[in-house]
């Protein structure tokens, strides 16, 4: 009878525990404080059973940050898509500094990612010193080609899609004036310049461009001041290219608006309509960031990473252009005219200058 009992009560127990681990409830999704993004898509909690589950890639940011609305941000989505895809976990470090790119990209090599991005052209240096230091590590870069064997350069044909934009602008301004705001005056930027200044001028020979850098990627201020001067002088659309500073370009365009002067701003790097919204964003010159970090990604879980192999992304790739639902603010002949000449660019009838 007393062996019978000590079954019994052996049992009971064992159910309780069942019980009570049922109650627990999961953690959380999202991201923690340093940018680690937890439970969405597997990483090491898809039990090994996806392809990306043992690996680790991160990236480090440039000063513009992760929430810029524009290329960096645009990296990190790209990279949690690749964690929702293939189980890889993923993570980010933001840097506020110039001096903190290399720590930074040193943190992530010594802690063992088996891909470090860097993003944004004025990582470049930082990343040749680490690439060098440490042979062994695989690096890739957005927007900058790095000399290195063991790293992958990723750069984009922005001339190409700002000249599209470009060609909206030119055929959509009411008063022939026009702006432009750069951020850092760099080969990058000085390639959305040019593509767009020759789009305008093909649609439109009688526009005339006004440019103005601010000298940075993460200064607002600088960007509604930069805005302002060029609405003030006549212009009523403004293409930036200045990451983070560009948000000040639309709090510049909003406040006129509320005063009924209605201006416009062609967002850069996403569909920025989906921040600032469709009342002054007429469209947006999309460089897929997020594409291009998520493909060189997969490649890396898949044996296929080619460093010291630098890959540019264009028209012809989708690598830039519109958004799906540019139609929202621009007009369908201006769209028909749009393709017409991104035809021409794809087939190489039209050569779009890069400065």
């Amino acid at each position: 009878m007393k062996k019978w009992i000590s079954v019994c009560m052996i049992c009971i127990f064992a159910v309780v525990i069942a019980l009570s681990g049922c109650g627990k409830k999961p953690a959380a999704p999202g991201n923690t404080a340093d940018g680690t993004n937890q439970g969405a898509g597997g990483g090491a909690g898809a039990g090994g059973t996806q392809p990306g589950a043992k690996f680790n890639i991160g990236m480090v940011t440039d000063i513009g940050g992760v929430n810029d609305n524009s290329f960096n941000q645009s990296a990190w989505e790209g990279l949690q898509k690749l964690e929702k895809d293939t189980g890889a976990k993923v993570k980010y470090l933001q840097s506020k500094s110039d001096s903190e790119y290399i720590p930074n990209l040193n943190q992530m090599v010594k802690s063992n990612f088996q891909l470090v991005w860097g993003i944004g052209f004025i990582i470049g240096d930082a990343m040749k010193t680490v690439a060098t230091q440490n042979p062994e590590a695989k690096l890739a870069i957005i927007d900058n080609v790095v000399d290195a064997p063991n790293v992958a350069s990723v750069t984009f044909a922005e001339n190409e899609g700002s000249y599209l934009v470009g060609v909206v602008a030119g055929l959509m301004t009411k008063t022939n004036k026009i702006g432009f705001i750069g951020g850092m005056d760099i080969p990058v930027i000085k390639r959305f310049e040019a593509g767009f200044k020759a789009g305008v001028a093909a649609a439109n020979p009688n526009a005339k461009v006004s440019i103005n850098y601010t000298g940075a990627f993460d200064k607002p201020d600088s960007g509604k001041a930069a805005a302002a001067t060029i609405y003030n002088d006549g212009a009523d659309i403004i293409f930036h290219a200045a990451g983070a500073t560009g948000n000040g370009v639309f709090n510049e365009a909003k406040d006129r608006l509320k005063g009924g002067k209605k201006v416009w701003v062609i967002g850069v790097d996403q569909d920025q309509s989906k921040m600032f919204g469709n009342d002054v964003t007429l469209t947006s010159m999309m460089k897929r960031v997020d594409l291009a970090v998520h493909r060189v990604s997969n490649d890396l879980i898949n044996g296929k990473f080619e460093g010291g192999h630098t890959v540019v992304l264009g028209l012809k790739d989708d690598g830039v252009g519109l958004p799906a639902d540019a139609a929202k603010n621009v007009p369908e002949d201006v769209l028909k005219k749009v393709d017409e000449y991104k035809q021409k660019i794809v087939k190489g009838e039209i050569k779009v200058p890069e400065s």
